[in-house]
C-alpha cells in the first residue's frame, strides 16, 4: 500500500494557516485528507497545581508534547488508527476525551512549530510556512480573541507584546528556513496554493 503524503503547515498566529489549510483540502478533493492540528498535542498537566497551569507559555515549543505527536504520525503512516489528544482550556490541561482518526493518503499538520522538531520534519514530504507581515498577524488576533473568547483588547495586546511577539522572533520565525515553500499573505495567495495542490497531486498520484 502506497505511503501516505504528510505535510506540514507552520506560520505564526494570525498567519492565516488555517485558510492554507482549508484551501488545499478543498483542493484535493478526491483524495481521503486529514488534518491534524497541533493545538490537540499541549502536554497534560493533571500533576501541575491550577496555579502553575496557569503560567504556562503556549507559545513556547516546550509546551508541546511531540514525542506523541511523533509516534501518532508514524502510525498514520504505517495505515494505523490513533487516538488523538484534547486539551481543555478553562482547566489548562489534557481533556479525557480523544478523537479517532483513521489513516488516509494525506496527513496535514498544521501548528505554530509545525515545522520546529526535527524528527517530526523528517517525516513530511511537503513542509509550508504561511508568512503574512506582523501587522496584519496581530489585527486578526486581536479580532479572534475579543470576538471568539470574550477577552479585552488590553489583555490581547500585552499577551502579544510580552510573550507572543518575542516566542515568534525566537522560535516560529527561524522556521521559514525549513519550509519548501513559503507562502506571502497566507490563504489570499491563490497562486501558491494551486501550486502547491497540483505538486501535491503529483506526489498523490506518482
Amino acid at each position: 500500500m502506497k505511503r501516505p503524503t504528510v505535510i506540514g503547515i507552520a506560520g505564526g498566529s494570525g498567519s492565516g494557516k488555517t485558510s492554507v489549510t482549508r484551501k488545499i483540502m478543498e483542493a484535493l478533493d478526491g483524495h481521503s485528507v486529514v488534518l491534524i492540528e497541533q493545538d490537540y498535542y499541549y502536554k497534560d498537566q493533571s500533576d501541575k497545581t491550577f496555579e502553575e497551569r496557569l503560567r504556562t507559555n503556549y507559545d513556547h515549543p516546550f509546551a508541546f508534547d511531540n514525542d506523541l505527536l511523533i509516534a501518532h504520525i508514524r502510525q498514520l503512516i504505517s495505515r494505523q488508527a490513533v487516538e488523538i489528544p484534547t486539551y481543555n482550556y478553562e482547566i489548562h490541561t489534557r481533556s479525557e476525551e480523544t478523537i479517532e482518526v483513521e489513516p488516509k493518503d494525506v496527513i496535514i499538520l498544521e501548528g505554530i512549530f509545525a515545522l520546529e522538531n526535527e524528527k517530526l520534519r523528517n517525516l513530511m514530504d511537503v513542509k509550508l510556512y504561511v508568512d503574512t507581515d506582523s501587522d496584519i498577524r496581530i489585527l486578526r488576533r486581536l479580532q479572534r480573541d475579543i470576538e471568539k473568547r470574550g477577552r479585552t483588547m488590553d489583555s490581547v495586546i500585552n499577551q502579544y507584546l510580552s510573550v507572543v511577539r518575542p516566542m515568534h522572533l525566537q522560535f516560529i520565525e527561524p522556521t521559514k528556513r525549513f519550509s519548501d515553500v513559503i507562502i506571502p499573505e497566507g490563504g489570499e495567495n491563490n497562486v501558491a496554493i494551486d501550486l502547491i495542490t497540483t505538486k501535491i497531486r503529483t506526489l498523490l498520484d506518482a
